[in-house]
């Protein structure tokens, strides 16, 4: 199938194109950046340069592509992650996904596409009431504090966008928190780097809930969502959500740091803001069930135990 791969460049992006060509498919891939060209073409794919800004440049991109699957990956999480700050780090990535995500659809229905893929996100974006872990079923924040509104509404956005279209399959794939190559929770990357150093403590008991996936597990599903998978929402997370107190000690051992400092919350409100606090002490775990069903999807780290040691 041809297949447009809006975001070819990003951690997942980077990925899947790989799983694409190997499976046969025809990939036309985006980058913002002319100097990565070269390597889009190198990896066995038509490379594109598109601002993600631009509807019109979408629009004509996708249809002159004439692609059966348009997968949107766009994101603009390259530099700061600041959780003190957290609508700034996020402003440009909710613009894509709202913009992007309409100007896409749009575009990919126009062109005659089949398939609409999309970057949708699992954990503390979940209703933090009720039971630890969250099916496709369970609503996200109703209402959400106003440092993370913004980014909440957007991802609801572009999920009621993708569950109400008409005229094209599409499917919303929520990934857990990624870990791995390319990823600020990889090698190089500032998580990481945080906590070898201590600078990423338990904040007061720790029981808030985190579901990982590792970059190449996410991009396992989402090629494998390419042809299966009816329309709707699916949670691309690892087998065992896990407490920040269980996973953050374990992951400091593993790198070969310092057990990492307990600070009581309203010191860690201050330092990280109510979003860090958040997800260390409320957010809720997601389940896995509906994507190893639907996308007949088996995962190379079951679990983040031996993707934090082996996968990073």
């Amino acid at each position: 199938m041809r297949v447009f791969l809006a975001g070819a460049t990003g951690a997942l992006g980077q990925r899947l194109v790989p799983l694409l060509v190997k499976a046969g498919h025809d990939v036309v891939g985006t980058t913002r950046t002319p100097d990565k060209v070269d390597s889009l073409r190198l990896a066995g794919i038509t490379p594109v340069v598109l601002d993600g800004h631009d509807a019109v440049a979408i629009r004509r991109t996708v249809v002159d592509a004439e692609p059966d699957v348009v997968i949107h990956q766009m994101t603009a999480l390259g530099g700061e992650f600041d959780l003190r700050h957290f609508a700034r780090t996020f402003a440009e990535t909710n613009r894509l996904r709202v913009e992007g995500t309409d100007w896409l659809l749009a575009a990919a229905i126009e062109s005659g596409a089949r398939r609409f893929i999309v970057q949708s996100y699992s954990g503390w974006p979940n209703e933090q009431q009720g039971g630890p872990i969250k099916t496709e079923e369970d609503p996200l924040m109703a209402d959400p504090p106003p440092a993370v509104r913004e980014t909440v509404d957007a991802i609801k956005h572009l999920e009621a966008m993708t569950t109400s279209a008409t005229g094209i399959e599409a499917l919303a794939l929520r990934y857990g928190g990624f870990y791995g190559p390319g990823n600020a929770l990889g090698t190089g990357g500032p998580m990481l780097e945080a906590i070898a150093a201590r600078r990423m403590p338990l904040v007061g008991q720790a029981g808030g809930i985190t579901s990982f996936i590792h970059i190449d597990d996410a991009a396992t599903a989402t090629a494998l969502a390419v042809e299966r998978g009816a329309p709707g929402l699916y949670n691309i997370v690892d087998d065992e959500p896990a407490q920040v107190s269980e996973w953050l000690p374990y992951l400091a051992e593993v790198i070969g740091a310092k057990p990492p400092r307990r600070v009581p919350v309203w010191i860690a409100r201050l330092l990280v803001g109510e979003p860090g606090v958040s997800m260390m002490t409320k957010i809720r775990g997601s389940s896995n069930g509906k994507a190893k069903r639907e996308l007949g999807w088996t995962l190379k780290y079951p679990s983040w135990r031996a993707g934090f040691r082996d996968g990073l």
